[in-house]
């Protein structure tokens, strides 16, 4: 087995290659072990729109099945439709099948023990049951439920629109969100077109990355057209949201959760809002502002629950559109009930657009990755923090290293899920921002240099 394939929060490779149907049995196997271990005798089971995830879905059923476990069959669904049947139903846990937004060749697996995901070490545990060959006897039982309807309605349920009627795009970037998009928005009274509906797994229109400028052009330029109040787009599973603005600009997950921190503070002031290391300070600095308390954390889907959970927050974001609400709802990432929110909050506005032109100005990128082996990756980012302690006054070493420079800020990290090294720089003027970038992909690609051999 490939061990790159067992990141910090899911598990995640390229079909065929890294991820074989062998692969598969043999993670339904040990799926087997570690839920009965813990006690967990029913989970519940959904899949993406990938061309490999119907039969990787059906394997891990059989294998869970002949397991002992009973397993709850959610077909189709987004992830977060799998998470909220770990509050609905009499489910001990959960298994997403999918690649999120990776590329049509990858899937992966999201796994789920009680109402969270696993992560980390116990992702490893996974590893450890699967190469050791472990096995567990007994014949559980299998049934389909088609939970989305009730999923739409407690959406629906919790959500308390103005009287403006919005005009919205909505693009799933033919992943598995659009159907339940459409849904709330509809029930919600909202005006929505939508774009790239149908599931589709070789993602025919735009890769599904709403973060990344290809993902949502045909979004923005949707908008434009149609002279939209708002364009939402989501990533394949729907576990992240991507906005853009009337005026056609990119409004990303840290300022998405700016715009929900603020109607949460007016309720809740004092609450406790978790952003992480790729965030702009101005999520931090506003939420200051508005009298909430910033909190700082680490990226990453699994990470970010567990330090809500922790921390007792009342909201966590995530720069990717990862958004989390502990307040009127379960505390997982969902991008659709964070576009309701959002929306929500824009019907009662006479000038919805005020909204994002509120946001202080200041002039940053968008997360930037280099491409990195994953055997590289780690110790790369190790070198260049070391550099960054010497070079600049404030760093922060949490989840690879965030550097200050004056008004300007930039981020080094590996990333969790891509042979990649993530990068982020934001500072008031373009001037400002081009130094430090400058300086940082320098170094960077210098270190990248030597420990590649020169290659």
């Amino acid at each position: 087995m490939n061990p790159h394939v067992f990141r910090e929060y899911d598990i995640r490779g390229v079909v065929g290659q890294d991820l074989t149907f062998e692969f598969v049995e043999r993670l339904a196997s040990a799926l087997g072990v570690y839920y009965s271990e813990r006690g967990a005798s029913r989970v519940s089971l959904g899949m993406d729109a990938r061309l490999s995830s119907p039969d990787f879905k059906e394997i891990l059923k059989q294998g869970l099945v002949s397991s002992g476990i009973d397993v709850v069959d959610l077909g189709m669904v987004p992830t977060p439709v799998m998470y909220f049947s770990l509050f609905k139903t009499d489910v001990h846990g959960g298994i997403e099948v999918t690649g999120s937004h990776n590329p049509p060749d990858n899937n992966g697996f999201k796994i789920a023990l009680g109402k969270t995901t696993i992560y980390g070490e116990e992702i490893l545990k996974l590893r450890r049951l699967m190469e050791e060959g472990r096995r567990v006897g007994g014949r559980g039982r299998s049934r389909s439920y088609d939970i989305v309807p009730e999923y739409v309605d407690d959406i629906v349920s919790r959500i308390r629109p103005g009287s403006r009627r919005l005009r919205v795009v909505i693009d799933p970037g033919n992943g598995v969100g659009g159907a339940p998009a459409m849904a709330v928005c509809e029930a919600l009274g909202v005006e929505a077109f939508g774009i790239c509906l149908e599931p589709d797994g070789r993602f025919p229109n735009h890769h599904p990355d709403p973060t990344t400028e290809e993902g949502i052009a045909m979004l923005r330029d949707e908008v434009i057209r149609l002279k939209a109040d708002l364009g939402i787009g989501y990533d394949g599973d729907a576990d992240r949201i991507g906005v853009v603005d009337a005026r056609g600009r990119t409004i990303y997950g840290d300022m998405i959760t700016t715009v929900l921190a603020g109607e949460i503070l007016r309720e809740r002031p004092g609450a406790k809002i978790i952003g992480e290391v790729k965030c702009s300070k101005v999520f931090f600095d506003e939420v200051a502002r508005l009298g909430g308390v910033p909190v700082m954390g680490k990226v990453g889907h699994s990470l970010m629950k567990a330090r809500l959970a922790e921390e007792q927050a009342a909201l966590a974001g995530e720069m990717s559109g990862h958004i989390f609400f502990n307040d009127r709802w379960y505390g997982f990432d969902d991008a659709v009930y964070a576009s309701a929110r959002l929306l929500e909050i824009l019907s009662r506005r006479d000038d919805p657009q005020a909204v994002f032109d509120a946001l202080p100005p200041v002039v940053n990128t968008p997360e930037i990755r280099v491409e990195c082996p994953d055997d590289v990756k780690f110790e790369a980012v190790k070198r260049f923090a070391a550099y960054a302690k010497e070079r600049y006054r404030d760093c922060v070493d949490i989840d690879g290293v965030r550097f200050t420079d004056k008004d300007a800020w930039g981020l080094v990290r590996p990333s969790n899920t891509q042979p990649v090294i993530v990068l982020r720089f934001e500072a008031k003027n373009s001037h400002e921002l081009s130094a430090i970038e400058g300086d940082t992909r320098k170094r960077l690609e210098e270190i990248v240099r030597e420990l590649s051999g020169g290659r």
